[in-house]
């Protein structure tokens, strides 16, 4: 009897029927590749020699991959892809908009630039257990959790990115990594209970995971379900994930530790991808609730902005300064979802990618100036301008962009916070945002006069030697060709954004507008007349 009625479903109600049009599959392809390639190298990690010669070809057809893919939505509008022909909701979807197109593609190129410097400053050691491995697993994570559509999957992309950078963070196995390591590992898993906590929390509200779903059913369940106890749980979680205050004491106090390259793909990209999850779900998702909150997240990214540029004020250790930079950045991208207008997110993504891309560069900057002048520390450093100009104008370059100054790509997003910032009436956050901007000049200003300014000093010679011997520095002086493009590459970019910002720019207002309307997200998943239903 079944077999007589099987042949009369109509499988379109709950399956997809249509073949996938052959420029969807960008859509999963940047996270399937990066879990191939990672596998890949797994299996050959004995073969050192080879690592690098395979992980970095993979790493620039990533980049092609999510530059099509960035192309593709801006063509076409938002793109979904839903796993196992099953029909969202039940599907897990991929949906990719301007925002996760535009961060998946930054954090690519980031990804490439630590590749490529991490050929010298990662050693045979450090690639038998498995460097390239991790970092090709570590932004399967990244990405998956920017192109996801289902919270319960972005949950999913959190662990994978944790568990990798557990592994970058020991690389090394020495006793600073592995205390650093401890700390980052209790930290970053209360944070994920939480999301985890939460996310089977709003499962038991709404009976669903899917994004577009919930925006669907969110504004129906005010006033009948606990949201704001919802949306406070997520908001708890990713500000932990982002290191804001007052769940910011983690950052610090791991981020010095492993090798330098590690903790400059951390500081690009770690704490964007939390930063990232609070734009998604409190901005598209539960905007009426982000504006009932909207006040404690402004007096939080105040305080995370101008708390983080002291505590890198008072720091002798460079690498811990910058650790602390991350942190006051992460301040200045709230201040932009507190805001919860069209320039306030455009500011606050804008603001996000710039940071990828500067704050990877200064810890390579500092990595290298490590290498010539041979200590991180300020008190030992000294006479890196004398030692090679190029390198100290790099940096140079790098201090004035993180700071906000022009014509450097951290100029442009500072200026639309503050005016977005004055047009509501919350001159107190703009003052935040100036004052942070004034702090993070003098910080960088006191790292230059001492470490590239001021002539070496020829006391603390042997304490630095030691230093860059327990830090598995390369001898000092030694500039590996690779490293310094890195560098260079990630320094042009900034100062050519500085100079032509239009594009990104646009870019920006455009994720923003999707955040705040998300109709088009909606309209990706839901086909108009099953919305309509």
């Amino acid at each position: 009897m079944a077999g007589k009625t099987a042949g009369l479903e109509d499988l379109s109600v709950a399956f997809v029927t249509e073949p996938v049009a052959a420029a969807d599959w960008l859509i999963a392809a940047p996270v399937v590749f990066c879990l191939m390639a990672g596998a890949a190298l797994l299996m050959l990690r004995k073969r050192t020699d080879l690592q690098p010669l395979i992980a970095l070809p993979a790493l620039v057809v990533l980049n092609g991959l999510t530059l099509g893919l960035l192309a593709h939505v801006l063509l076409n509008g938002t793109v979904t892809m839903t796993m196992g022909r099953w029909l969202p909701p039940f599907g897990i979807s991929f949906t990719v908009d301007p925002l996760s197109g535009f961060f998946a593609a930054t954090s690519a190129l980031v990804a490439l630039a630590a590749g490529i410097y991490g050929r010298s400053d990662v050693d045979h050691s450090g690639r038998r257990y498995g460097f390239y491995p991790f970092l090709l697993l570590i932004m399967a994570g990244v990405l998956g959790a920017f192109l996801t559509g289902d919270i319960f999957n972005l949950y999913v992309w959190f662990e994978v990115l944790l568990i990798s950078s557990f592994g970058l963070l020991v690389l090394g196995s020495e006793r600073g990594q592995l205390d650093g390591g401890v700390k980052y590992a209790f930290l970053n898993l209360i944070a994920t209970t939480l999301f985890l906590v939460a996310t089977g929390y709003l499962y038991g509200l709404f009976g669903t995971l899917n994004m577009a779903d919930i925006a669907i059913k969110a504004s129906d369940l005010r006033g009948t379900a606990p949201l704001m106890t919802l949306v406070a749980l997520f908001l708890l979680a990713f500000a932990m994930k982002a290191a804001a205050f007052p769940v910011n004491f983690w950052l610090p106090a791991s981020y010095h530790t492993p090798r330098l390259v590690v903790s400059a793909l951390f500081a690009g990209l770690l704490t964007k991808v939390g930063v990232y999850a609070l734009l998604r779900i409190l901005g598209m998702l539960f905007p009426m609730q982000r504006d009932e909150l909207a006040l404690i997240i402004a007096i939080a990214a105040a305080l995370t902005m101008v708390l983080g540029v002291m505590g890198a004020l008072a720091q002798n250790d460079i690498r811990r300064a910058l650790g602390f930079l991350v942190i006051s950045g992460i301040g200045v991208m709230m201040a932009g979802l507190a805001l919860g207008s069209p320039a306030g997110f455009s500011g606050a993504i804008f603001y996000a990618a710039h940071s990828m891309i500067v704050m990877t560069a200064l810890y390579f900057a500092v990595g290298i100036g490590a290498r010539l002048g041979g200590s991180f520390e300020l008190t030992s450093a000294g006479g890196l301008y004398a030692r090679n100009a190029m390198l100290a104008m790099l940096t140079l370059m790098l201090f004035l962009s993180v700071s906000g100054l022009p014509p450097f790509s951290g100029f442009w997003p500072k200026v639309v916070l503050v005016k977005a910032s004055l047009d509501v009436g919350a001159w107190w956050l703009a003052g935040a945002i100036l004052v942070t901007g004034l702090l993070t000049t003098i910080t960088v200003g006191r790292i230059w006069a001492l470490a590239y300014w001021r002539p070496s000093p020829e006391e603390g010679r042997l304490e630095a030697t030691q230093e860059i011997a327990n830090a598995r520095i390369s001898v000092p002086g030694a500039l590996p060709r690779g490293a310094v493009a890195a560098l260079a590459g990630l320094v042009i970019l900034t100062v050519a954004v500085g100079i032509w910002p239009e594009p990104v720019l646009v870019l920006s207002q455009d994720a923003a507008l999707g955040l705040l309307d998300p109709s088009d997200y909606v309209l990706s998943v839901f086909p108009a007349q099953e919305v309509s239903q």
